[in-house]
């Protein structure tokens, strides 16, 4: 990957199907993502059964000769967040009223209302899913906007909780322990065994917050 400097990814196999790609940065991680999404709707990726995203690598798994498509990504020119422009929306209201508000709005130097202002006027996507099922981390947080996590992390957190840690905004999808900053809470339903997709985020995913009573 040489496109704006970028050194290539470093591959690295994963068995016999599978191939590992990791990049420096979270950045390029998410232009990795999409350029082998948008490439694999062309037609020109050779079959693969998942690509999955994390924060700074891409797993291809299901391949049938790993080695030779890590040597076909090594010359890519990688466009940043190729083929993502034109995705659609996802609005997720939420009531920002969470237990950290004021704790965030200091961070941010801001008045507790503003919090609600700032955040749900920026754009996120969701870079990768993990720690819980339908647990999406999105990124979107100008540095500046960066919280630390919590120095004593809940023991329970309550569904829909909307949080922020480090540079991403998160969703918790059921209770569960957690140590992100609480800003506000929402009525989604992030994970539904019984829905097609279960899933409400997933890699990719563009999502903005939208304030509600």
């Amino acid at each position: 990957m040489t496109a704006a400097g970028r050194a290539a990814p470093r591959a690295l196999p994963v068995g016999r199907h599978a191939l590992l790609l990791e990049v420096g940065t979270a950045a390029e991680a998410q232009d990795l993502h999409a350029e082998l999404l948008r490439r694999r709707a062309a037609g020109t990726l050779p079959p693969v059964r998942e690509i999955v995203p994390a924060a700074r690598t891409v797993l291809l798994d299901g391949l049938a000769d790993p080695a030779a498509l890590a040597a076909d990504v090594a010359r890519w020119e990688v466009p940043p967040q190729a083929g993502t422009g034109h995705a659609p929306v996802l609005t997720v209201p939420v009531r920002y009223d969470g237990a950290d508000l004021a704790d965030v709005a200091a961070l941010w130097g801001v008045a507790e209302d503003e919090v609600a202002r700032v955040h749900s006027a920026l754009e996120f996507r969701v870079a990768f899913c993990g720690f819980a099922p339908g647990f999406g981390y999105l990124t979107g947080l100008p540095e500046h906007l960066h919280v630390p996590r919590r120095a004593t992390p809940r023991t329970a957190v309550p569904a829909g909780a909307v949080a922020l840690a480090g540079p991403y905004t998160g969703v918790y999808p059921h209770s569960s322990p957690g140590g992100w900053q609480l800003i506000g809470r929402t009525e989604a339903v992030l994970w539904d065994p019984a829905r097609e997709p279960a899933a409400l985020f997933a890699p990719g995913t563009r999502v903005r917050f939208e304030v509600c009573a």
